[in-house]
């Protein structure tokens, strides 16, 4: 999905490796006797399992996988409602993946990338176990040392000073913030105090540690990709070779058309993305798993893939901008035009939010491509469309004066300019221009739009339109639904800032059946059964 750059944005992808000598233990923040954090947690060679209980407030348990030299591959949280027993669900689930100066990051409301440093170490407020990897790098280090902390509570990167104090103490500043602590020969924190207050650091026995299977599954659980029971098609599991890496997907065929099959390849939106466009809240939105359903019932055989890094593909994304994620769908449709029970002049590609500006990117460079279909794509540069999600959340504080809310404006406009980026992606995206790509776009377009999306405006759809027909296409089809937001879930507000509020998980039925309806005469497929 499109997201605002100002927003905050989190979440990741790995599961642990197995427990070597564990150091169970708990490290706790006291003022006098009082007792204000508790962290009790478990760490081994690989991971870091912990449950962070601040008086007062919702319990977090989180876990760490650890790669060499105390780096951190990626943190799984979830937050508890306060008072929660041990085995409920929790009430928010965030994930990240650290891949170079990148934060992969999945929220309920989808997965983005955040810019960061290399080597940053993900963290939210007092998860004191993880405090210990930077008093450990310094320890490796053998004396002072920055380290920079991603925060997930706000989604900036800080750096942490780490310094020594003789043989067994150790300042780390954040800022104008000091703490000392007491450590240990591998850095372990054994005591210390919050400089400027009256708060003091201690170390404790152990307790149970969260489940970490249980935290895992409740933010990523297992994917099944199988065909349902009973459905009039197939679901085979493919690989093929991409420009960065092998990817995976899955191709849904119908069983009982005779001939060669027309084809779709699926495009997803923004932030890597499993081959449904798994959204997880409203019990788990997965926008292409029902658009393949659909189609393929329809006989249309289905192509939909992990991107880059993610699941059953691989390559490389740390630096990858959506030209390069094109040129992994150009990978796939070639792919598809070497089998021999599809037929190459009859391939379509479907793309949602980013998607829908990459679909245009291959339908340009394409001339044997049959149509595109983009679903809520950009019709103007994408800084305006993130200044648009920006006013738009804005609009709605008000705490906000006029004149505040206009600074604000300005300063986020400036901050999205392409020269102030780092992080390729949000460089080359941030000047993205539909404009000239879609005028040269020949192949029929059908462009669907939700009349309630508030990450990619309603009125993105016409001018989006009126770009490709302006290079000559006539065959240019656009359709808006009441009340639909930009997942394409019934929604009338479309807020993207609740989504964690929608009632229902599944994508309107009256979308997917005018994509049916239209791929099914563009492509001249054959019906094998209905929905």
């Amino acid at each position: 999905m499109l997201r605002a750059l100002i927003l905050v944005a989190v979440l990741a992808t790995t599961r642990l490796g197995a427990q070597a000598t564990p150091d169970r233990a708990s490290l706790l923040i006291l003022r006098g006797g009082d007792t204000l954090v508790v962290d009790r947690f478990t760490r081994s060679t690989d991971s870091v399992v912990g449950s962070v209980q601040v008086k007062g407030q919702p319990r977090i348990d989180y876990a760490a996988v650890l790669g060499p030299q105390e780096a951190v591959r990626s943190l799984t949280l979830g937050v508890f409602a306060l008072g929660a027993a041990a085995d409920a669900a929790p009430m928010q689930r965030i994930r990240i993946l650290v891949q170079g100066d990148t934060m992969l990051a999945e929220t309920p409301a989808g997965v983005q990338r955040v810019p960061s440093k290399a080597g940053a170490v993900p963290m939210f407020n007092n998860a004191l176990a993880l405090s210990e990897i930077f008093t450990r790098r310094a320890r490796a280090a053998g004396g002072a040392t920055s380290v920079p902390y991603f925060a997930i509570n706000g989604g900036a990167t800080l750096d942490v000073n780490v310094a020594p104090i003789g043989d067994d103490s150790m300042t780390a500043a954040i800022g104008p913030q000091v703490q000392r602590f007491k450590v240990d020969a591998v850095g372990r924190i054994l005591g210390g105090v919050i400089g400027g207050t009256n708060m003091t650091f201690a170390r404790g026995p152990g307790g149970a540690a969260p489940d970490v299977a249980r935290l895992d599954s409740a933010v990523a659980p297992k994917r099944d990709y199988s065909a349902p029971p009973g459905a009039p098609y197939t679901a085979e599991e493919v690989s093929l070779k991409g420009p960065s890496g092998n990817l995976g997907g899955t191709l849904t065929k119908p069983k009982t058309t005779r001939g060669l099959l027309p084809a779709v390849v699926t495009i997803t939106g923004s932030g890597q993305q499993d081959r449904d466009e798994l959204i997880p809240f409203a019990g788990g939105i997965r926008l292409f798993r029902e658009v393949a359903d659909t189609l393929s019932r329809r006989g249309i055989a289905v192509l939909r893939l992990d991107d880059r890094g993610v699941g059953a593909s691989g390559g490389d994304v740390r630096s990858a901008t959506s030209a390069d994620f094109a040129n992994d769908i150009r990978a796939a449709i070639a792919y598809l035009r070497t089998r021999r029970d599809i037929d190459g002049s009859r391939i379509a590609v479907v793309g949602h939010s980013e998607g829908g500006a990459i679909a245009p990117m291959i339908a340009s460079t394409d001339p044997k491509l049959k149509a595109m279909v983009v679903m809520a794509g950009p019709g103007e540069p994408a800084i305006e469309i993130s200044m648009a999600q920006n006013k738009y959340i804005l609009d709605r504080d008000t705490t906000l004066s006029p004149a505040k809310r206009d600074s604000v404006l300005r300063a986020a406009r400036a901050a999205l300019a392409p020269d102030k980026q780092s992080n390729a992606w949000i460089k080359a995206w941030m000047a993205y221009d539909p404009g000239p790509i879609a005028r040269r776009v020949k192949a029929p377009t059908l462009i669907l739009q939700g009349a309630t999306d508030r990450q990619v405006p309603a009125d993105q759809a016409q001018k989006l339109a009126a770009l490709i027909r302006a290079g000559g296409n006539r065959d240019v089809t656009v359709r808006l639904f009441p009340a639909t937001n930009h997942l394409f879930v019934a929604d009338p507000s479309g807020d993207f800032q609740v989504y964690d509020k929608l009632k229902s998980n599944a994508i309107n039925p009256a979308v997917l059946g005018a994509l049916a309806d239209w791929l099914v005469a563009r492509l001249a497929a054959k019906t094998t059964a209905k929905p």
